[in-house]
């Protein structure tokens, strides 16, 4: 089973870009965050032709939203209104693995604006809280429980994930707090940040290059703000993991490229 997360930044000017995602690497599920429309509004019958017949969404207009989409019928689909704002930014799938059933969660972590102070800004302290919650559901979890998280959490939490830790450790994604925070979200769990078992921590590794950067391939200042974690009951069924970095320079790209596991 292949299960791919993927910041697409608006589904419906992008849905080309899926069709050559699902051509290029075959995957089964695919998790979407920022698709930035409503349900009603979501390209369901292009996926379909596609090949994915089944769609959990969770959107809302112009902004924000998640989605999952699968070749396979969906045992159970459930969202959390984190930080009650009903700004689509979850959404809980449960797939059968042969005769396992798990469930993967797809988060879009609110970015938290510019400021690293939530006295200040708004922004950063709903990031901050979001967070919190999230620790919170994940504490109260049944460790036998098997699950994947996924999806662009929004933090950059190792020296490596970022272009530059020394230069980025006052920027919000890479803060001291922020890198923190996840560090604990980790250990409710004990999940296990796949990415780092496939390619070491003293690694470059990013998903995510600002639109800003006139060639962003060359200048390389990257972060890796999307993640793929599972529990360890999960862990041993994780056979591969990767960053599709050729996405990032397709016509018209998300600023993210997709990642993705494969589960046996």
């Amino acid at each position: 089973m292949r299960i791919v997360s993927w910041n697409i930044n608006s589904v419906r000017l992008r849905a080309p870009l899926i069709e050559q995602l699902i051509a290029q690497i075959n995957p089964d599920i695919i998790c979407l965050q920022e698709i930035k429309c409503p349900n009603d509004s979501f390209p369901e019958k292009q996926l379909r032709k596609a090949g994915f017949e089944h769609c959990a969404v969770n959107g809302i207009k112009g902004y924000h939203g998640v989605a999952t989409l699968s070749r396979e019928p969906f045992v159970e689909t459930n969202i959390i209104d984190y930080c009650n704002k009903g700004d689509g930014r979850h959404i809980a799938t449960t797939h059968m693995l042969g005769k396992t059933s798990f469930t993967i969660h797809n988060f879009y972590v609110p970015a938290g604006g510019d400021e690293a102070d939530p006295e200040i800004n708004e922004k950063f302290a709903h990031k901050l809280n979001f967070l919190a919650e999230m620790k919170q559901q994940f504490t109260a979890a049944q460790q036998a429980d098997k699950m994947v998280l996924v999806g662009d959490l929004n933090i950059a939490p190792f020296e490596h994930d970022v272009w530059s830790s020394k230069q980025l450790r006052k920027v919000v994604s890479h803060t001291d707090i922020e890198r923190q925070i996840m560090g604990e979200l980790r250990d409710t769990l004990n999940w296990e940040d796949v990415a780092r078992r496939f390619v070491p921590e003293t690694e470059k590794l990013y998903s995510w290059w600002s639109y800003r950067a006139k060639d962003w391939d060359a200048a390389d200042k990257g972060r890796r703000l999307d993640h793929i974690w599972v529990t360890p009951n999960l862990s041993q069924h994780v056979t591969h993991y990767n960053v599709l970095r050729e996405a990032r320079g397709w016509e018209r790209p998300s600023d993210h490229a997709p990642l993705f596991i494969d589960m046996a």
